[in-house]
């Protein structure tokens, strides 16, 4: 029961699904919940896979990826684009660690913010849209599209939450906007947050993609390394911005791939 409700605490945080009304934003569950984090990202890529499946019936391929992430930000409440678009305002235009904070808890989007928002959900539109055209003209079946979209949530939510592991938080107790935020995760955590980042893979066959687990703790190094220069950790929209970079990192890098048949 207590499982349960750590999960549904985790699928309360990061999307608009509805839960049970005992279900709270307590930070002791929440802390808790970073495990479920990358399965949260399954049922989400569920969502997106449906849409995505389903609208290809009757609209052509362009449409049908557009309405795919739409009803992505529709279920997640454009939780960790909004994250992303803050990090972007926030280290785009401060260059000190108080003023970098100071714009990340602006609710306003700032121009880096939409410049930077705008070009990523671009190259996820273009990727998503040369890869859905793949499986549909038989270049690639439609188990290799889900296995892209349902990888693309959940690794990408694996690889932000790592960050709980290696960094610390960056804010002081209290100034966040979002409080409670989930900090800290287990070694077992870890490990189980880490099965359900790759199940997608594995579930379709898809083990040679294993490999684009270096580029993504690449990127996730780089991204740490910067946090830890300018403010000392991580904070809430820097997990959210980590998990759309990698997004995009393992659909750009999947499309490089097809292009030179290496998958």
């Amino acid at each position: 029961m207590q499982q349960i409700r750590i999960f549904l605490t985790a699928l309360m945080f990061f999307t608009r699904i509805p839960c049970p009304s005992w279900i709270d934003h307590s930070e002791e569950y929440l802390n808790k919940s970073s495990q479920y984090f990358p399965l949260v990202g399954g049922i989400v890529g569920a969502i997106g896979c449906a849409v995505l499946f389903g609208a290809l019936w009757v609209l052509p391929v362009p449409l049908a990826v557009l309405l795919s992430m739409v009803a992505t930000v529709l279920a997640t409440g454009a939780f960790h684009e909004d994250g992303f678009a803050d990090m972007c305002d926030g280290f785009g235009g401060g260059w000190t660690k108080e003023k970098i904070l100071d714009i990340m808890q602006d609710s306003r989007l700032g121009t880096f913010g939409a410049v930077g928002l705008g070009l990523l959900m671009t190259t996820k539109f273009l990727c998503l849209q040369h890869l859905t055209t793949l499986a549909t003209t038989q270049a690639r079946s439609w188990a290799f599209l889900a296995a892209v979209v349902l990888a693309g949530h959940t690794t990408s939510r694996f690889v932000a939450v790592t960050l709980l592991q290696t960094h610390e938080y960056a804010r002081r107790e209290g100034d966040s906007k979002s409080k409670p935020l989930a900090t800290s995760i287990s070694k077992g955590g870890m490990v189980f947050a880490g099965s359900c980042g790759i199940a997608p893979l594995l579930v379709f066959g898809a083990w040679k993609w294993l490999v684009l687990l270096l580029p993504l703790m690449a990127v996730k190094w780089w991204l740490g390394r910067f946090f830890a220069r300018w403010i000392g950790g991580y904070t809430g929209d820097c997990l959210g911005a980590t998990q759309q970079v990698s997004e995009v990192t393992l659909y750009l890098c999947i499309t490089g791939a097809t292009q030179w048949n290496f998958c």
